[in-house]
């Protein structure tokens, strides 16, 4: 007996000290890897580093660090994709007043698709909207300037100005012979982001310009206020260039009272996030019709999906623009900050 105990107590020792000398093996490489890892990142911000100062000394034009850190930073950002990009203070003034409901411009919602910068959608009743634009418009000049090598900031920065001012911007459209010339007059550009009127007395019709922190409190009232007197609802979400997660995930959420609205998978664990629709105060016996064209995209998509993935409803049009990914605005300083895209949906 005394011996098997031995035995045994031998066995156990010999695995205890595999195991630690595995761990340790584990360890040292995690630790090798790590120390290999820092002296990559030493060389890389040595090299940044390197290049500032020359370009600080020897531009032909005079620049400042700042000035280089911050084109540094624009182009990191908008290499990484299409929708990623560095917030200096004038821009992150204007998203944060976009969100808000308000902002200055044109009234064109635009994006990268296939390299080229296109028209997501006009806003109603906004001078671009006005001058003719259209949803899968490739924007070929501003002001007689290519957009061949220019970033989503760039031609923003361009098509912005003072209210009331004119800009010129060359267009190619399908199924035109060439390049169409697009006169438009700059204005203060205010969103009503939704509205709605009734159609023959038994049809509520709700149009959602953008989603912005107001839509679902929006809804909400004209739901309220025309239901349960309508038989049916029209979501008209064409032209629609999405906005605020929470908006269109709180949106479906009026409607449907179980089942998963849109999951997102990124990096990181905590960007692995399911949304579901949560019971109570919801509309669900009401015949639900979405409209969708080319201009519909990001939460207008989420919308439109999930309410046809859940059998909520039935959705009309055409083929939508096609953004699957999730932006978060992460400050840098009080003034400025990034967009980066940290998950798709």
């Amino acid at each position: 007996m005394k011996n098997k105990r031995f035995v045994a107590l031998g066995f156990f020792g010999t695995l205890i000290a595999g195991l630690l000398l595995l761990n340790s093996s584990l360890f040292a490489r995690t630790f090798d890897k790590s120390i290999s890892d820092e002296n990559s990142r030493h060389k890389a911000l040595s090299k940044f580093v390197n290049v500032l100062d020359l370009v600080e000394k020897y531009n032909v034009d005079p620049i400042t660090a700042t000035e280089i850190i911050n084109k540094a930073l624009s182009g990191m950002l908008s290499n990484l994709d299409a929708h990623s990009n560095f917030l200096d203070e004038e821009h992150f003034k204007s998203l944060k007043v976009q969100t808000d409901g308000e902002f200055g411009g044109l009234g064109i919602t635009v994006g990268m698709k296939d390299g080229a910068l296109t028209v997501i959608s006009p806003i109603e009743g906004t001078p671009a909207d006005e001058a003719g634009l259209k949803a899968g418009d490739i924007i070929l000049k501003i002001e007689n300037q290519s957009t061949l090598s220019m970033n989503i900031d760039e031609a923003v920065k361009l098509m912005r100005g003072k209210p009331k001012t004119p800009i010129n911007i060359t267009i190619y459209r399908k199924g035109e012979k060439k390049p169409l010339e697009v006169h438009i007059i700059r204005d203060i550009i205010q969103i009503q982001s939704v509205y709605t009127k009734t159609i023959e007395d038994n049809l509520l019709y709700i149009r959602v310009v953008s989603f912005d922190k107001k839509v679902v409190d929006d809804v909400k009232q004209e739901l309220k206020k025309h239901l349960p007197k309508r038989q049916g609802i029209i979501l008209d979400l064409r032209n629609n260039p999405g906005g605020l997660l929470d908006q269109a995930v709180g949106l479906v959420d009026l409607f449907v009272s179980e089942g998963d609205i849109v999951s997102q998978k990124g990096r990181d664990k905590q960007e692995q996030k399911v949304y579901s629709a949560t019971s109570g105060n919801t509309y669900e016996d009401i015949p639900i019709v979405v409209l969708v064209n080319a201009g519909s995209a990001s939460a207008s998509e989420i919308v439109s999906g999930a309410l046809q993935d859940l059998r909520r409803a039935i959705v009309v049009g055409t083929k939508t623009f096609g953004k699957g990914s999730v932006q978060i605005i992460m400050p840098v300083s009080k003034t400025e900050a990034i967009k980066l895209t940290i998950a798709r949906y």
